[in-house]
Order: C-alpha cells, then structure tokens, then sequence
C-alpha cells in the first residue's frame, strides 16, 4: 500500500520575494514540494510583531491539516519564534523539528537553558545543518541529527581560475557580527603591494555597519576601488562572481554560510575568519583558507599566498566538498526524518 505523503507547515522568515534573499527556507520548502509533499509557509509579514502572530495563527488554523513543523530556530530575536511557536505545536500535539542556525545558538542555549530545554527537549528532531552545531547541542545533552544546508550543484559553473587576481568578492549581509569593515581594511593594505586591487560588496544594508564601510572608503579614498551592490539575486550575484578571484568572509561569528558553500562551488578561492562552524567546513589549506577574525595582516597574506599560486588544488577541493550537500544527497535525509 502507498504511503500517504504529509503535510508540512514550514516556520521561517519567508521574505525571498521582498528581500529577494534566496533563503534555506525557499529552496528547501520547494523541494518538498517536487517530491510530492504539502508544503505551507510562515510567515512573509515585515513587522515582527505581525509576524509572530502570522506564525500562530497558521499553526492553530492548519493544525488538523499537518504532520510535521518545520522551524528555523537561530539565536537572536528569532529565537523567541522559535519558542512560541514549537510550545503551540506541543498544545495541538503536532511533531515539530527545529532547523538550527546561527553561529551563536551554543551560547544561547547554555545562557537560556530552561527556555532552550522547552524547544529542544520537546521536539520530534532537531535538525543542525553543521557538525559544529550539532556537537554543541549535544554536549548540552541534546539529540541531534546532521543534515547540511542543500546546495543544487548542477545550478553552480564552476569557473576554473589560471591566473588569481586581487579581485574581491564579499556577500554577506551589512550587520556588525559580519564585520565589512574587516574587508575595507583588507583591500586598503592590500593595495599598498596591487594598487589595482578592486572588492565587490554584496548584501542588504542591515544596520549602521554599512555607513560606517561607507566613511571608510572615503576615508581612504578608495571610492574607485569598492562597490556596493546592496542585496542581489542569486543567479546575479552568481554572474558577478565571474568577474572576481577570491572570495572573503569577514564575520566574527557564523554557522555554515549559504554564500560560502556557494562560492566553493563556483571555484572562488575562499579566505575566511576561522570562527564558530567555519572550521567544520573549510579545512585550512585543504580546500580555503582561515584566519583569526578581525586580523586584517592574516587575511592579506593569505590573499596573497593565493595570488601566488601557494594552494593550486583549493578551488578542486572546495567543489568536491560541497558536491556532498546536493539535493539528491540531502533530500535522501529529509525523506528518512518524515518516513521513520
């Protein structure tokens, strides 16, 4: 007899079409759907306050209609969507699944550990998309399975790179735990040995880091060199990415970055700080390379040591990598959590 597809009600912040942000949220929720399940979404309201409260109203109008919640659980004010929502899906005895994110979420749940223990120790899975998250949680003696961030790989051309230029790509959004100041410092002394170094900006202007990356450009004068292209379209990011040599991430503090396993598969070099999961993806001279954060002098002389052609098989190594977080691969997983 034929298993009966469920229903699925997916908690998030669902804003693609108004961000144009193409979050985990889109690309995993569509792909439930091409595999025959019933997917709705919550919630697309900008206002927080409407948003919490879409998010409650869907959960108890569908609640005779669904199997399964999906939540996207991270550690900041989000955090507190998580908790209503997944004590409401207890009320109507419906299994939810917490999708954990954020580079912060360890120190979230040893500083609120009672509220912590309501989501986590109640829900029928918790989902981490890194090993780093999922060791964290289960030191905290929460049960966790591992199931990585879905890249479409067939969607990403990798480009080959003879010749590395020093031509900088950042994508990211503009917020003060991502630090873009650390990638203007960078491009300034990195100018000092190629004057004709150039850096891209990709992303939402979030919170006053982007002013600030702004006086500093001005400040250095380095108008010429640096472009801000506020938030993109993937596949116009993607494009752009062509036209640039190495691929930087600045943060101070992060999960698994989407944009990160994304420039591994289009052939970027990455640089990056070497905080929270980053070390769980990018194994130094392995397949990118890691620096401590805020440390401008490291990130340069790695940008260089790649210009210098130090680690010709990064970029082959980086794509096999993230080859295992494609859809088929990942999807597989998803299909055992809904099935056991």
């Amino acid at each position: 007899m034929k298993k009966k597809l469920k229903s699925i009600l997916y908690i998030g912040n669902n804003l693609t079409l108004k961000s144009k942000y193409n979050s985990t949220m889109a690309v995993l929720s569509r792909l439930l759907e091409k595999e025959g399940f019933t997917v709705y979404l919550s919630s697309n309201k900008l206002n927080k306050t409407l948003r919490i409260l879409d998010m409650c109203l869907s959960i108890f109008k569908l609640r005779n209609k669904i199997d399964y919640i999906l939540i996207d659980t991270f550690s900041t004010n989000n955090f507190y969507y998580a908790l209503i929502t997944s004590q409401l899906a207890k009320i109507f005895k419906i299994k939810y699944i917490p999708i954990l994110h954020g580079g912060n979420l360890p120190n979230r749940i040893q500083k609120s550990s009672f509220l912590s223990k309501l989501i986590f120790k109640n829900s029928y899975k918790n989902i981490a998309p890194s090993n780093y998250l999922k060791e964290a949680f289960e030191k905290e003696g929460y049960e966790v399975d591992y199931i990585p961030n879905i890249v479409e790989i067939d969607n990403y051309q990798f480009k080959k790179r003879k010749y590395l230029k020093p031509n900088l790509l950042w994508v990211r959004a503009f917020k003060e735990i991502y630090n873009p100041i650390l990638a203007i410092e960078v491009l300034f002394l990195l100018k000092k040995e190629y004057p004709n170094a150039k850096l891209c900006m990709v992303g939402p202007f979030v919170d006053g880091s982007y002013q600030k990356c702004l006086s500093l450009v001005q400040y250095y004068q380095l108008n010429d060199a640096v472009e801000f292209t506020n938030v993109l379209l993937k596949e116009d990011w993607h494009k752009k990415a062509i036209d640039f040599d190495i691929f930087i991430n600045t943060t101070n503090f992060d999960n698994t970055p989407v944009s990160v396993t994304e420039a591994m598969a289009l052939g970027l070099p990455i640089v990056s700080t070497n905080v929270g999961g980053i070390p769980y993806l990018i194994e130094n001279k392995v397949n990118g390379l890691l620096v401590e954060k805020n440390n401008v002098s490291q990130m340069v002389q790695s940008i260089e040591d790649l210009i210098d052609n130090k680690y010709p098989k990064l970029t082959l190594n980086a794509r096999k990598k993230v080859e295992a977080f494609d859809s088929e691969v990942v999807m597989k997983k998803w299909n055992l959590i809904f099935n056991e």
